[in-house]
């Protein structure tokens, strides 16, 4: 089975929103369509954390892995 990709989930769970919204969704279907939000929201949660671990890692000159550090020029200023 294939995984669902983050634009989908997060597609899909724009339409649940836009259900819900309406009003007019029966009870028992509108609890159902929460529920697949809420997991929909985990899977996007998900990909997220994994994206964002992904981008803060960079190439060295070394051609490793490490993790991006930001250095902030307010706290060497302070050090100098």
């Amino acid at each position: 089975m294939n995984e669902i990709t983050f634009e989908k989930a997060l597609q899909d769970l724009e339409g649940i929103i836009k259900d819900l919204e309406s009003g007019t969704i029966p009870l028992e279907e509108a609890i159902n369509k929460y529920t697949d939000a809420m997991n929909l929201v985990k899977i996007c949660q998900e990909k997220l954390d994994k994206a964002t671990k992904q981008v803060n890692k960079i190439l060295n000159e070394n051609n490793e892995l490490e993790d991006f550090q930001i250095e902030d020029k307010d706290e060497e200023k302070c050090q100098n």
